[in-house]
């Protein structure tokens, strides 16, 4: 009886190691909050594990398409991640972002502070898919507030 009651115990307290190193790639969508413009696009990032459990880094590109500009935005996001099972996670994040805007009539950057909520699935052991809904504060003359999500395809080494 011992035994099983150990087994039991173990299968239960399975830890899910997250991958050392996470490639994402997907389309992207932006909105004024003001209601003025929206835009589409996509974004390439990469993220790291420094500390499992506790840190995800987030290094990625973002381009954008709108009726009279294009837009590219850099970031840096420091996630805390949550496991909700084996194959889905959760992370809130927050961090820097650079934008810049290239149009006719206009040529500006703009920095802001970004904040995501980032949905993982991995139905596969190294393949997976997400869902980031965030939202952008600038700063400066120029600087928008906007709404923005992200979703692709997850691709994980360990």
């Amino acid at each position: 009886m011992l035994p099983f009651s150990t087994r039991s115990a173990s299968a239960q307290n399975e830890v899910v190691k997250d991958h050392s190193l996470t490639f994402e790639i997907g389309s992207a969508a932006e909105w004024d909050i003001s209601g003025s413009s929206s835009q589409f696009g996509g974004t390439l990032a990469v993220e790291k594990t420094p500390i499992e459990n506790w840190l995800e880094l987030e290094g990625g590109v973002t381009v954008l398409q709108a009726s009279n500009h294009a837009e590219v935005g850099l970031d840096l996001l420091f996630k805390k991640p949550y496991r909700l099972s084996t194959t889905a996670e959760f992370m809130l994040g927050v961090g820097p972002e650079v934008v810049q805007k290239f149009g006719v009539s206009e040529h500006t950057a703009n920095f802001d502070i970004e904040s995501v909520l980032d949905f993982m699935f991995w139905p596969g052991s190294n393949i997976g898919w997400y869902v980031e809904p965030s939202y952008d504060s600038g700063f400066g003359p120029k600087s928008e507030r906007s709404w923005g999500a992200t979703a692709g395809l997850l691709i994980g080494f360990q």
